[in-house]
């Protein structure tokens, strides 16, 4: 075990961290939704639900190579926290997450808009994995963000940008387009659901 997984491993779900600024950022995700709920703009919150589900699931994968390879997480998070969830989630990058696809799908055009000539969907789902993957960067650089394999490093981002945040917005964006409510609906509780179901399994064996 690397050195960053054991410091992340000794934060893992210890409540003794707790701090309170913990619940008005709650609240504040709570009010971004609440926003979006009272206006009617179901296309931004379940664009927002959908890029939290998918934080999720990368999250619960990203546990279970550390539980299986033994040796270290793809990310770890192993900075000051109120309080860690899994080896690479702590509450404050949730939150960040539930956040982050609301932003992004407010900030979202028209579909047939062009940006010089290219269609905005494919280049904002670029843009915004670019500006991800560069905060994290940061982060990394900063030392509350860790990597310890060779093929996910600063010096070839390209996995991060590819596997850590365009699945993210392709799913957000694609949930923000559906037609009717109904199928934005039962696509984000299909992603919930699955992200419930693997933590609880998953949590019960043991390996996250």
């Amino acid at each position: 075990m690397t050195d960053h997984a054991r410091a992340a491993q000794e934060l893992l779900r210890d409540g003794s961290h707790f701090t309170w600024y913990v619940i008005p950022f709650l609240l504040f995700v709570i009010y971004v939704y609440a926003v979006e709920a009272e206006r009617r703009n179901w296309n931004v919150l379940f664009a927002g639900l959908a890029l939290w589900g998918m934080d999720w699931f990368n999250e619960t994968a990203n546990a279970l190579v550390f539980h299986f390879t033994g040796r270290a997480p793809v990310w770890g998070a192993s900075g000051r926290t109120a309080y860690q969830i899994l080896i690479g989630l702590n509450i404050e990058i949730c939150f960040m997450f539930a956040v982050m696809g609301v932003a992004a799908a407010k900030l979202l055009p028209p579909r047939e808009t062009r940006v010089l000539g290219i269609p905005n969907r494919p280049l904002l789902v670029v843009v915004n994995s670019a500006a991800c993957v560069a905060v994290e960067l940061w982060l990394h650089r900063v030392g509350v963000l860790t990597w310890d394999w060779s093929w996910w490093r600063a010096g070839a981002p390209y996995l991060i940008l590819l596997l850590g945040y365009a699945p993210f917005f392709v799913v957000s964006f694609a949930v923000h387009d559906m037609a009717r409510v109904r199928t934005k609906a039962v696509t984000v509780g299909a992603i919930l659901g699955v992200d419930a179901l693997a933590l609880l399994v998953l949590g019960f064996l043991g390996w996250i």
